[in-house]
């Protein structure tokens, strides 16, 4: 059983790995649950790829996301929850497991790890709205789709989608192909489940996922923010002038040191 995430923030980016970051956070929501079987279906899920690519050396990228397609989403069904999207058990790692479906960015957590646990280059990228996973050696990488069953996305469907989520007008800018960090990911993985706490006006569950967040991220300065004005939404004074003050020892911008700084001032004397 996990009963901290406190040791995700301490280890560097490359120490992390994905789909285990994303079990131990899922197991806080899971009181007393064992995480062997998971464990052991995600060495299932590699020893499968590995055996594929004794088979079939998959070296390209069309290769090697034509091998991850068949093994995660063709023989285990792993696919897109489109029915029930929004349902908070589509961000939460064991369910995903139970279920065989998730969001974008909890199913590209397992593409992008098993990839990487082959030695192939996989990265989780920014998209706005929809995470994609690149994999693929420099030269030869592709674009997938996890919640699709890992299809291959075309320049015109990305595009597609850019505009679904930016508006009718946006363009294709580097920025949204760019690889989002280890601790990025589960930041936008915890995401989904703050803004979905949000939406419900379960602020109480919020503010832990935002407390999560800041555990994972500690240089996250939103996840502070976020911690902090929740907190003082519920009269936790005193917490908020800890997530604040940790927000401007991390914070290099400008404006938004301005703005923290203008808040605590505000709190002096409540």
């Amino acid at each position: 059983m996990i009963a901290s995430i406190a040791h995700l923030g301490l280890l560097d980016e490359e120490e992390i790995s994905l789909d285990i970051a994303a079990l131990e956070l899922s197991a806080l929501d899971h009181d007393g649950i064992d995480l062997a079987p998971y464990l052991a279906k995600l060495d299932g899920f590699e020893a499968e790829l590995r055996d594929a690519d004794d088979e079939e050396r998959a070296e390209t990228g069309t290769e090697q996301a034509g091998a991850l397609a068949r093994i995660l989403a063709g023989r285990h069904g792993l696919s897109g929850d489109s029915a029930t999207y929004d349902a908070p058990l589509n961000a939460d790692m064991i369910r995903v497991l139970d279920r065989r479906q998730g969001l974008p960015v909890s199913l590209s957590i397992l593409y992008v790890a098993l990839a990487r646990r082959l030695g192939w280059s996989a990265d989780a990228l920014n998209t706005p709205g929809h995470v994609l996973v690149r994999v693929g050696p420099d030269g030869t990488p592709v674009v997938i789709d996890p919640f699709h069953n890992g299809a291959t996305v075309t320049p015109v469907a990305l595009v597609n989608l850019i505009r679904q989520s930016l508006g009718p007008n946006a363009t294709l800018d580097q920025m949204h192909l760019a690889p989002m960090s280890n601790r990025m990911v589960l930041v936008r993985l915890l995401l989904n489940q703050a803004t979905r706490a949000e939406q419900a006006r379960d602020v109480a569950r919020a503010m832990v996922i935002y407390q999560r967040m800041v555990e994972v991220a500690p240089s996250n300065g939103q996840g502070w923010w976020d911690l902090a004005r929740l907190q003082l939404a519920t009269g936790q004074i005193e917490e908020a002038r800890v997530s604040l003050s940790a927000m401007l020892e991390i914070t290099r911008d400008v404006s938004h040191r301005a703005m923290v700084s203008a808040t605590l001032d505000k709190l002096q004397g409540r």
